[in-house]
C-alpha cells in the first residue's frame, strides 16, 4: 500500500473529523463479543473470515485475532 502524501493524510484527517461515519446494520460485518460493536467489512473478507473459520474450527475473532498477531510480529 502506498505511503500517503501530507495533502491526502491532510484531507484525510478533515473528512474524518468533520464528519460522522455512518453505519448500516443490514450490511454484513463481524460483531464484537457482546454483539454491540459492528466493524463493517466488504463481502470478500466475510467470506475469506468464514470459510477460513469453518475449515479450521475457530470463531471469525479468533481467525482475525491470528491476523492481527501475525501482523505485529512481521513488523518487529
Amino acid at each position: 500500500m502506498p505511503i500517503m502524501t501530507e495533502e491526502e493524510a491532510d484531507a484525510l484527517d478533515e473528512l474524518l473529523t468533520k464528519t460522522t461515519p455512518k453505519i448500516n446494520p443490514a450490511i454484513k460485518g463481524i460483531t464484537g463479543q457482546k454483539g454491540f460493536k459492528m466493524i463493517p467489512v466488504d463481502n470478500f473478507s466475510v467470506e475469506y473470515i468464514t470459510s477460513k473459520a469453518l475449515a479450521t474450527r475457530q470463531t471469525p475473532e479468533e481467525i482475525i485475532h491470528e491476523m492481527i498477531t501475525r501482523e505485529l510480529a512481521a513488523a518487529v
